[in-house]
Parts: C-alpha cells; structure tokens; sequence
C-alpha cells in the first residue's frame, strides 16, 4: 500500500515530532511517500528556498495520484495540505484528516463536512496507533 502523509511545513513546523510519530506507525502498513514531512529539521521552507516550488508541485502531485490512501495530519492550517486533501478528493482516493484537539485551532468546516473524509480526533499521540489500526484492518 501507498500512503501520502500530508502536514504542515511552510503553514509551521510546530508539529513535526507529531508526523515523525505518525509516520513512524504509518511505516506499518504500508510505503510512506512523503517520510521526509516528519524530518524535523526540515525548513519551514521545505527542501527548497522556494525555487524549486515547480519541480516540487510536481513530484507531490506524482505521489498523490499514485498513492491509495492519503494520511493528514490537520492541526496545523496549512494552504498546501488543504491543497492535497482537495486533489486527493477529485481523484475519489481515501483521504483521512488527524485532528488534535487542543483548543488551539478549529477543524476546516470544508474537511468536516466533507463526507468523502474520513476524521479521526484525538487528544495526544498515545491515541493514534489505535486510531490506525482502526484505519487499515
């Protein structure tokens, strides 16, 4: 199995351990395709300084399309995980959001009312191999 794992970089790094967790897990059932969002010393700028911005587009957008499930992690606002979410949507792919729930940020109205996605709340990461274990079996 393919699995896109979407998180915020360029939106904020604050999050980061939390995908290199999530992704650690995701390594369980299947190939992770995106194992370097959880890198915590990727750059708010990702692995370019922005002039690579086309090849990157790109590359993301070969993976979306040849994944079978795209993984996000949404706590984090981001236009650009907005943007996967969305794609993965018009290509009827399975798309499921993780969303902590923190008091800190709100949920996307446009993910959960989405009936197409599937959202998982959690409080603390203890939660999500529950949570996957749920998604894949």
């Amino acid at each position: 199995m393919k699995i896109y794992f979407s998180g915020s970089i360029r939106g904020g790094r604050e999050d980061a351990y939390i995908y290199e967790n999530i992704i650690s897990l995701l390594k369980n059932y299947g190939e992770v395709l995106t194992e370097h969002i959880g890198d915590i010393k990727l750059p708010i700028l990702g692995e370019g300084n922005g002039s690579d911005d086309e090849n990157i587009y790109e590359r993301d957008m070969d993976w979306l399309r040849s994944c079978d499930i795209l993984v996000a992690e949404v706590t984090v606002n981001s236009n650009g995980v907005g943007y996967e979410i969305g794609y993965a949507d018009s290509l009827k792919k399975k798309v499921v959001c993780l969303f902590r729930e923190s008091g800190k940020t709100n949920l996307s109205g446009m993910i959960n009312g989405n009936k197409n996605i599937k959202v998982y709340k959690y409080k603390d990461l203890s939660e999500i191999p529950n949570i996957l274990e749920e998604l894949f079996k």
